[in-house]
């Protein structure tokens, strides 16, 4: 049986780990979450953020806009946000309304204060492991592997997904831990043998049930990085949680695993970019 990962007790170890480097500081660092629109989930994240960094003692505002906000209007936002000392991040909540142009947003954000290291500047930083920020999903699986003494050095590990978010970046972090990585897709031809051969697999993809118990090595570190609601409306992730755990040597529950060290690496870098304003 499975040892479970714990990302929320994790959490909470990193979250006072950074309330006692802030306890000190002259100044609380600041961070801004733009949210634009009533995507119900996007406002859990909001209001998860806001808690977050009252347990950090960080200085928070949120800027909520209508839906029908105009392009200019939120890059303005982000403009002034730029331009203010007292706020050391930046985060604008994704996805945003059909209308507006995302990339042109993230483009528009100081890299310095994106700590969500979207920004094609920290992701070319990550790509030769000079990142002063490291996206915070990816980020929250490292250190899970940490805290549990797994060393992805010399070890295969396999990405299921290759978005800009979680996939490519997983892999990165993964190369620099010297890891030999597989990323699959939609178009990997057998991903059940790909799956087979992992020491360590993150699936990222946002489809209940992708991974089932024969496509797991007996004894493999397997991180569900997905967040997903079954046929009766409950909380999953791409794994098959019961069988999948009866045959792996770690994983990572949903809800409770990575999606807590999500949000406790956010705060990790909006005290680095707080240190990166005062250089």
């Amino acid at each position: 049986m499975a040892a479970i990962m714990d990302g929320k007790a994790l959490a909470a170890k990193v979250k006072a780990r950074v309330a006692e480097r802030v306890r000190d500081l002259e100044r609380k660092p600041g961070l801004a979450v733009v949210l634009v629109g009533g995507n119900q989930a996007s406002r859990v994240y909001v209001n998860g953020k806001k808690k977050d960094c009252e347990e950090c003692g960080f200085y928070s505002e949120e800027h909520h806009l209508p839906a029908e906000t105009a392009q200019e209007d939120l890059m303005a936002l982000v403009r002034e946000l730029n331009g203010r000392p007292d706020i050391d991040g930046i985060l604008v909540q994704l996805p945003l309304p059909e209308h507006l142009d995302e990339r042109e947003v993230l483009l528009a954000i100081d890299p310095n204060k994106d700590v969500d290291a979207f920004h094609p500047y920290n992701v070319g930083k990550l790509m030769i492991g000079e990142q002063a920020f490291q996206p915070c999903t990816p980020a929250g699986v490292m250190e899970l592997l940490d805290e549990y003494g797994i060393d992805p050095a010399g070890k295969h590990c396999v990405v299921v997904g290759r978005s800009n978010i979680v996939g490519k970046p997983q892999a990165m972090l993964m190369l620099q831990r010297n890891a030999t990585v597989t990323v699959c897709h939609s178009r990997t031809p057998d991903l059940a043998e790909e799956c087979r051969r992992a020491d360590i697999l993150v699936s990222a993809v946002g489809r209940v049930n992708l991974i089932t118990a024969d496509m797991v090595k007996e004894g493999a570190v397997v991180i569900d990085v997905a967040m997903n609601r079954n046929e009766a409306g409950k909380l999953c992730g791409d794994v098959d949680f019961g069988p999948v755990s009866e045959k792996a040597g770690f994983i990572t529950p949903v809800p409770g695993g990575v999606g807590p060290m999500t949000r406790a690496m956010l705060m990790v870098n909006t005290l680095t970019a707080y240190f990166l304003e005062r250089k």
